[in-house]
């Protein structure tokens, strides 16, 4: 049998406060919650789905708390595991989310842009947006996730500090030529992240490879570094560690005896390749959250926040 839609009146009792406290942390208001009774609130929101009557609101506000979300890449994993939380979270203040991805491209982007903007979106969120997302004329709160853009706010990564942490513990495993496989001219933090932790060790940088940031691509660059024989791999994505790890077994290489392997970004999918991979972990709840909040709330509209990674430790690096 179906199950009954969760009620204001639950979210009420699970929360511990009454349904006049639900509604004003809907909706906004009118009257103030105080922080820790409102965050009670969002997390009974979360845990039970509830979800407001968003047309009603919608008349009785003049607004359509909807949010456009645009993505680089929608099959990539990570980037559909922010999109999944983002949101969990808009939900959880009363909006939906709209999603459609880029490709990475300026064009398409912009393109997007505007027609999220026909559909009178709350506010924008751009996942790894180009360089010049054409942002002038755009009349609603704007949050770019994983990129620093000169008009609206952000939220990141500690992409640097996580690069650095992960080739720091390939490094304690006693590595001494430690490979990157990297995108193109992307992400110049994981590199430099990469070339901070061999400085410190006062070891020479090892060997570059730029592929796309696909399987693929880690693929074809692992094929490449082989010839300079690195006992150790960075990879500055997910995928192309997942591609890493295959051209490694078709050589009769072995992880990580003869390379140890470390990736970027961390998935879910990480934890079943073989061997499990050492990853540094995207705050990817974290950094959903504070994307919402800065779009509802609109504080720090102008401030770059940036958030720390977490090291998984698995057998890939020989841990």
């Amino acid at each position: 049998m179906p199950k009954d839609p969760v009620t204001r009146n639950d979210v009420a009792e699970y929360a511990g406060v009454s349904t006049a406290v639900v509604s004003y942390v809907v909706n906004e208001g009118p009257r103030k919650v105080a922080p820790e009774t409102r965050e009670r609130v969002l997390d009974a929101i979360r845990a039970l789905g509830y979800r407001p009557n968003a047309t009603a609101r919608a008349l009785r506000m003049g607004t359509t708390r909807t949010f456009g979300l645009i993505t680089p890449d929608g099959g990539n994993p990570l980037f559909a595991e922010l999109a999944k939380a983002i949101d969990r979270e808009a939900a959880a203040r009363g909006y939906v989310v709209l999603q459609t991805s880029a490709d990475g491209d300026p064009v398409t982007e912009r393109a997007k842009i505007a027609e999220l903007l026909t559909r009178q979106v709350s506010g924008l969120v751009l996942v790894a947006p180009t360089a010049d997302p054409s942002l002038d004329d755009v009349e609603v709160p704007v949050i770019a996730i994983n990129r620093v853009l000169p008009t609206v706010s952000s939220v990141r990564p500690a992409y640097r500090e996580g690069a650095r942490a992960g080739v720091e513990h390939l490094v304690s495993h006693g590595h001494r030529v430690i490979g990157l496989v990297i995108g193109g001219a992307g992400h110049p933090e994981r590199e430099l992240g990469w070339r901070d932790a061999l400085t410190a060790a006062g070891l020479t940088e090892g060997p570059i490879a730029r592929a796309t940031f696909s399987r693929e691509g880690g693929y074809r660059a692992a094929q490449t570094l082989l010839s300079a024989e690195p006992t150790a791999i960075f990879a500055s994505s997910d995928l192309q560690a997942i591609g890493v790890l295959r051209a490694l077994h078709e050589a009769g290489v072995r992880v990580p005896e003869d390379v140890a392997v470390a990736a970027f970004d961390g998935t879910p999918e990480t934890e079943y390749t073989w061997p499990p991979l050492t990853v540094v972990r995207q705050p990817v709840e974290l950094v959903a959250r504070e994307a919402v909040r800065r779009l509802i709330d609109g504080e720090d509209a102008m401030e770059a926040l940036t958030v720390p990674t977490e090291l998984i430790l698995r057998r890939s690096c020989g841990c």
